[in-house]
């Protein structure tokens, strides 16, 4: 029997076997993770380390903008 997520599953990630499971629960998590970074993200970056074919760190990286109002000259 199919997963009912089965059209969410990346390609690669398809696998009709029990073992499959696990590896559509990984992928579900770091899929939330990579979401969970990302929201809220105005500048920045959001980085996904994958070993074997699964991601095992998912890194987040935020800029703050300061926009030409916030320098000032210097003190004379």
């Amino acid at each position: 029997m199919n997963h009912p997520d089965e059209n969410l599953q990346p390609e690669y990630a398809r696998d009709d076997s029990p073992s499959s499971a696990p590896a559509f629960e990984r992928t579900r998590e770091a899929l939330e993770r990579i979401h969970v970074a990302l929201r809220g993200l105005r500048y920045g970056t959001v980085t996904a380390v994958v070993h074997d074919g699964v991601v095992v760190q998912v890194e987040r990286t935020e800029k703050f903008r300061l926009d030409a109002r916030s320098k000032r000259e210097p003190a004379k």
